[in-house]
């Protein structure tokens, strides 16, 4: 069943070409612009991509959390960012920032943690590198092979969540999730509402947050989460749209962004 489930890892990890979209901020912009503790929430152009991506109903795929500069992995620039994320085939690891230069991201930035709770978080993650994801479970994999699966939207956030529940087996946004966990940092919680008890106030109610399992949290719900800033490079460098050089060709409008790619 290992054996079967690796060679499944594998050809969900291949990429299509098909898919890919252009990175929106430059490579150099988005350097300068994550910190120690962001999320890197990545548009992936893989087979396993795909079927997220729909289960979802979301443009993001993947998450990665970064734990600042190269810190011991960095072996030609020493600047630049790390990320740990948890990968299919390769299980929790390191990648540099420019392994995603050539893709669209989004940077997501957990709001009013201090610096301890930040490398708490890191800490956790980084202790994680070396886990490996589930692969006897071919089951857990092979619902990523119908790239458009037929689930009715009430059962897709379940069908992410199946899997062994061993927490060494982490995937993507449930190995980051458990890490902002450790240190009780909400992310997309459940809202019940409850009725007060309160005589004066009958049609009063009172908002009960309950922390929802590690496993069952996708990449999108660190873009919907209300407690994580949406942070743009492009924006945070400097933009002016005066800047802009419009040219008409052909009675189309053409932009000379130099910035942006």
């Amino acid at each position: 069943m290992n054996r079967v489930g690796k060679k499944l890892a594998t050809y969900l990890s291949q990429p299509l070409e098909m898919d890919r979209h252009v990175a929106t901020s430059r490579y150099e912009d988005l350097a300068a612009t994550i910190k120690k503790g962001d999320i890197l929430l990545v548009e992936g152009n893989s087979r396993i991509s795909t079927a997220i991506k729909y289960l979802t109903q979301s443009t993001w795929s993947h998450a990665a959390l970064c734990q600042g500069e190269g810190l011991g992995h960095a072996r030609i620039n020493p600047k630049e960012p790390f990320l740990v994320e948890a990968d299919l085939k390769e299980g929790v690891r390191a990648v540099p920032l420019s392994f995603y230069s050539r893709f669209h991201t989004r940077i997501c930035r957990p709001v009013g943690l201090v610096e301890k709770d930040i490398d708490t978080v890191v800490d956790y993650a980084v202790s994680r590198i070396g886990n490996t994801y589930d692969l006897k479970n071919v089951f857990d994999l092979a619902r990523y092979l119908i790239q458009s699966p037929p689930v009715p939207q009430r059962w897709r956030r379940k069908l992410l969540s199946l899997g062994s529940g061993d927490p060494t087996k982490a995937i993507c946004s449930s190995m980051i999730a458990q890490a902002f966990q450790s240190v009780h940092y909400p992310i997309l919680p459940e809202v019940l509402m409850k009725n007060s008890q309160e005589m004066a106030c009958r049609r009063c109610y009172r908002e009960i947050l309950h922390i929802k399992h590690y496993s069952l949290f996708m990449p999108r719900d660190f873009d919907a989460s209300p407690y994580f800033e949406i942070i743009k490079p492009t924006l945070v460098r400097g933009f002016n749209p005066y800047e802009i050089e419009w040219s008409v060709q052909d009675g189309t409008l053409e932009a000379n962004i130099q910035s942006l790619t």
